[in-house]
């Protein structure tokens, strides 16, 4: 359905890169007018002319707007740019995100509110602005990326697992309370992707093995696996599914989460995994 998305207005977190970008690269071969929102202007621009040269005809299509989605007036205001003059957002993507990894013994207060704002605070923000004007506007789609960590636990990851379990249970109650007005949500819990943010995981080879005998389909996703079920779950084909928690990881759902503690010994000593713990 070459043109599906056509007329359709989508708005994207986190959209200057990575899994962000493939999903506005999908909506938008799809006929749809994408709007990138992230803090740095720079990864913006450049995410927005890879865009335009990879997508002939797509000019004037793409916008971006510079801001911090854990700030509620930048969401409101990123949400009224996406629309434009006449437009009607249908479309919203919840992709800005940061990893985090410390034992929860050894959790700092100030790294697991940093993780939960950039996750949790801008993923609520997003459904509560984008939801509500969705819900006014007659109906749509709104979608969530959370993770693997969100299905099964990540030892020495607790803090960034919490963040995309609650970011689940955001898109199955959004769903139940705004099904009646038309809006459909739902989200995509990717495995190990290739992207910058998981490049550590990638180059440990003790930590790509054990990810990948917890595969049944052993292999690393690409942003484009996640852009494609993303741009599924928000179109026109899945207009009776919603409040899901779609995992594509190569089935690792199916087994365990990784086997993270080589990296909690180098950054926490073997105490922090094997103890004996400090009182």
């Amino acid at each position: 359905m070459a043109e599906a998305l056509a007329g359709h207005y989508a708005l994207i977190t986190g959209g200057g890169s990575g899994i962000g970008l493939a999903c506005a690269r999908h909506l938008l071969r799809d006929g749809a007018t994408v709007t990138l929102l992230g803090r740095d202007e720079g990864r913006l621009g450049a995410g927005a002319q890879s865009l335009l040269d990879a997508i002939p005809g797509a000019e004037g299509r793409v916008r971006t707007f510079a801001g911090d989605t854990a700030e509620e007036s930048t969401m409101a205001e990123a949400i009224a740019a996406a629309e434009g003059p006449g437009g009607i957002l249908q479309i919203a993507v919840a992709s800005a995100g940061t990893g985090g990894l410390a034992p929860l013994t050894h959790q700092s207060l100030e790294d697991f509110d940093r993780v939960m704002r950039t996750n949790l605070t801008g993923t609520f923000l997003l459904l509560k602005h984008a939801g509500k004007r969705i819900a006014a506007s007659g109906g749509g789609a709104v979608c969530a990326i959370s993770s693997i960590a969100g299905v099964r636990t990540h030892r020495y990851g607790g803090t960034y697992a919490a963040s995309k379990a609650a970011i689940d249970m955001l898109i199955r109650t959004l769903a139940d309370e705004l099904g009646h007005a038309g809006v459909r949500a739902n989200s995509v819990c990717p495995g190990l992707v290739e992207t910058d943010l998981s490049q550590g995981l990638q180059d440990s080879p003790e930590v790509l093995a054990d990810y990948l005998a917890c595969m049944p389909i052993a292999r690393t996703g690409t942003v484009d696996d996640i852009g494609a079920a993303v741009r599924f779950l928000c179109g026109p084909e899945a207009s009776w599914i919603t409040g899901v928690n779609l995992s594509v990881d190569g089935g690792q759902h199916l087994r365990r989460g990784p086997d993270w503690s080589s990296f909690a010994r180098m950054a926490f000593g073997d105490a922090s995994v094997d103890g004996p713990y400090d009182r």
